[in-house]
């Protein structure tokens, strides 16, 4: 089962429970993909959805800490609501070893050497962690690795 079935089997089940809170979330979700699939005129398959879904998750992040800044922690916890039922079509997140392992890999397979392979190196990992880890920590990581 894709994910993209997944989430519409998951909708059917949040409309007949009347999980408003779940549905709207899954709604938001639709929403996001339709438009990917209208804009570029293609079917998302899961690579596609798991990176939408990331971004999601990320948007849901600033704004909660947007929200806990103004001291309005009821639009905070409605937002963490949503990223409890994005993050559940997200694969595992992996740990930072794994992350390191995967990025050394790419670096011995480009043979990287210095900042000027960054491009390189982040294109290489990027397909492999998209949706399973913060593509900017998996950066900093890189130009740490590149630096030493």
């Amino acid at each position: 089962m894709t994910i993209k079935e997944q989430i519409m089997a998951d909708m059917k089940a949040a409309m007949k429970a009347h999980d408003a809170a779940r549905l709207g979330a899954i709604r938001l979700l639709m929403a996001a993909i339709k438009q990917k699939e209208v804009d570029e005129r293609v079917q998302c398959a899961d690579p596609e959805i798991i990176s939408i879904i990331a971004k999601l998750v990320k948007q849901r992040h600033d704004s909660i800490e947007q929200y806990t800044a103004a001291n309005r922690q009821d639009l905070a916890d409605k937002e963490q609501a949503e990223i409890d039922v994005l993050s559940t079509y997200l694969p595992k997140p992996l740990t930072e070893e794994e992350i390191l392992a995967i990025i050394d890999e790419a670096i011995a397979a480009i043979g990287a050497n210095g900042m000027a392979a960054m491009g390189k190196v982040m294109g290489a990992v990027k397909p492999k962690l998209t949706g399973r880890a913060d593509m900017g920590k998996v950066s900093a990581l890189i130009k740490q690795k590149l630096n030493a």
